[in-house]
């Protein structure tokens, strides 16, 4: 009976700062996130196809990096470098949605942020593994998780404050569109104010001693392509095969508003599943760790295909509950994943292993982004949720075929 021995161990300090700078960099970037499909499609003229293009050529500048910031941080045995880098350049592409007056320079911004999450995502979660023991490593990525999502909450709800503060009547001689796009500028300057403070944070990270810490019994000496375990590849897969179904939250966020809620509305939907996110995530990894990661994952994935399957046909009631639901999908798949992988390879291959993942899950997010675009406008706004979700339905079937689960025969 030693559980509630081995849960009240305090985790790393470095895994408490990285949850106090993914906090700061979430109030930021979250302030602007629910906010963007209206400016680019409201105040630019942008398309959904255009929105697709953008979120999936962001989500390309990940996976083109992330992997290379993974190896590089092996090789030369330094994490943190890369995370300071990777929370700096966000700050540099909010500046630049700030003035801009087409989608493009929304890309350039985005794209800009991303590279910003390409650098740092592989180094901190190898990081975040490096530190914490096997047995808890699924509470510390909840914890990180959690500490992300709260920053989340805080960071719309500050929107929509400043939504509703900077909403007044247009001064004089400005129309409602130039009035709407000022408001929209003004809370992205704030957003790269506060995307100081995370930045400011990763100055109180230190670099771990290099002597591996206890190998996780997950880990099998069996080795496939690259020198990574026939195990992580096998995982890997699965996972790679359900982010096809898993296209930009910005869609969910376009269906909100196209279903009759408000802007200040759509800003209060996001901060429900920011919040329900936040309260999951922690207690998500805990369960992990004691009955499976899996099991966990098939659970998440179940709520995603009823959540997607459910915005096909939703209204403006419905829409509600159903992003609230979707913070509990998160919260059971995000960390945990990261866990997983992070399970079945070892310290010395982490942050490429991690990286390779979010390269291969960037391309597909950026083909998936790009169908439910096209699906957007040229089906109509239910015909993303349907392809999600069935898709998803077909992650499933996979996993209870190759059931990943199982042991490595060496």
């Amino acid at each position: 009976m030693n559980e509630p021995a081995r849960e009240r161990r305090p985790l790393s300090r470095d895994v408490v700062v990285l949850g106090w700078v993914s906090f700061f960099n979430d109030v930021s970037s979250e302030m602007i996130y629910p906010l963007l499909p209206l400016f680019m499609i409201a105040v630019l003229g942008a398309s959904a196809t255009s929105l697709g293009w953008v979120e999936g050529i962001a989500q390309g500048a990940v996976a083109v990096l992330t992997a290379w910031a993974g190896w590089r941080s092996d090789r030369f045995r330094k994490r943190v470098p890369y995370v300071r880098l990777g929370y700096g350049l966000p700050v540099a592409g909010k500046a630049i949605l700030i003035g801009a007056v087409a989608w493009p320079m929304v890309m350039l911004g985005r794209t800009i942020d991303r590279v910003g999450k390409g650098i740092r995502s592989s180094p901190r979660d190898a990081l975040i593994a490096d530190t914490t023991l096997p047995e808890d490593r699924g509470r510390a990525f909840g914890l990180h998780r959690a500490m992300d999502s709260a920053g989340a909450v805080v960071g719309v709800l500050l929107s929509a404050a400043l939504l509703w503060w900077l909403s007044g009547s247009p001064v004089s001689g400005a129309s409602q569109t130039e009035h709407t796009a000022a408001t929209f500028r003004t809370i992205f300057a704030v957003a790269a104010v506060l995307g100081l403070a995370a930045v400011g944070f990763t100055f109180l990270l230190r670099e771990p001693p290099h002597e591996p810490p206890p190998v996780s019994p997950s880990i099998t000496p069996t080795t496939g392509f690259g020198g990574l375990s026939r195990g992580y590849w096998k995982v890997a897969a699965v996972l790679i095969v359900f982010s096809l179904a898993n296209s930009s939250d910005t869609f969910l966020l376009l269906r909100a508003g196209q279903v009759g809620l408000a802007p200040w509305e759509i800003v209060l939907v996001y901060a429900l599943y920011s919040f329900v996110y936040t309260i999951v995530s922690y207690p998500a990894g805990i369960l992990s760790d004691r009955f499976g990661r899996w099991r966990v994952i098939a659970i998440g994935w179940i709520i995603y295909a009823g959540v997607y399957l459910g915005l096909a046909h939703a209204g403006a009631t419905t829409v509600w509950p159903l992003l609230a639901v979707y913070g509990v999908y998160i919260a059971l798949t995000d960390g945990v994943g990261k866990a997983l992988i992070a399970d079945h390879v070892p310290r010395e291959r982490r942050g490429f292993a991690i990286g390779l993942f979010y390269m291969a899950t960037g391309g597909t997010t950026l083909v998936s982004s790009v169908i439910a675009g096209v699906l957007w406008d040229r089906v109509g706004p239910a015909a993303p949720f349907w392809f999600g979700g069935i898709a998803a339905l077909a992650a499933l079937a996979l996993l209870v075929v190759v059931r990943p689960w199982r042991p490595e025969r060496t």
